[in-house]
């Protein structure tokens, strides 16, 4: 197909993430996260949990931006204690938006620089990521693939945990704390399925090449021997996103 952007391709190969989670609620931080989380409730997960984002449960995605005459379809309430229920229970896979990754997969939202009391640059504060990172299942999506995103070293601070041996507190082991599933970039879709949790490349972008993937990451990574491209959007994916979010979908293939 040729009638789909890099934004289609990423939002449904992220969708994609979700495939055979079963019954879990899928939180989306950002617009990508949540269509395609959207998308994936209306096709490979129908059994996934997912809320309007403010405190209902509801049996269809609720469409992006203005609803005009769109009422949505409520099915349960669903505020903060419920949702802490599923955090802590293991049932939810967010898909979150860090600033940092390090080759641990250690992300952080809160600062850059190398001095926490001085940062350069002030962000959000860890916000849920600690206990989010150990309760639940975690995906990233990072929409510019670079150095300042892929980080030598530790991250400048380290507010979820990854599969560093290092920082897991004592007694525990990465299996029993750590689930981080894919990470999906402008460039391609990557995982931690190289040797001792390394991130490896999952699949290739049309057009991009390992060698650009691993020129704007500052950490080795696992190469495969045979890397896939990434799964062109299909007809009935690219049509469900025009209903997710009509306004913003057409634009964006319009090139405007």
């Amino acid at each position: 197909m040729s009638n789909y952007n890099l934004v289609d391709l990423i939002i449904c190969a992220a969708s994609q993430t979700w495939k055979g989670n079963g019954e879990v609620l899928a939180t989306g931080i950002g617009v990508v996260p949540r269509l395609a989380a959207s998308l994936a409730m209306k096709t490979c997960n129908p059994d996934m949990m997912m809320t309007d984002s403010e405190a209902w449960m509801v049996s269809e995605p609720v469409p992006v931006g203005p609803r005009g005459d769109y009422k949505p379809k409520f099915e349960s309430w669903m505020g903060f204690s419920r949702i802490f229920d599923n955090v802590w229970s293991g049932k939810r896979h967010a898909m979150v938006g860090p600033t940092q990754v390090d080759r641990y997969g250690q992300a952080n939202i809160s600062m850059v620089g190398s001095d926490y009391k001085k940062p350069k640059v002030q962000m959000l504060g860890v916000r849920g990521f600690p206990g989010n990172s150990i309760s639940h299942a975690n995906s990233f999506f990072v929409p510019n693939h670079n150095k300042k995103t892929f980080v030598e070293g530790e991250c400048d601070m380290v507010g979820s945990i990854g599969y560093n041996k290092a920082r897991l507190p004592k007694g525990w082991s990465l299996e029993e704390l750590v689930d981080i599933r894919w990470i999906i970039t402008n460039l391609c879709i990557m995982d931690f399925s190289g040797p001792d949790h390394q991130i490896a490349i999952r699949s290739l972008h049309p057009g991009v090449t390992v060698e650009q993937v691993v020129e704007n990451t500052s950490f080795p990574l696992h190469i495969p021997a045979t890397i896939p491209t990434t799964a062109e959007p299909t007809a009935e994916q690219l049509a469900l996103l025009e209903k997710l979010d009509p306004r913003w979908a057409a634009r964006l293939r319009a090139g405007k």
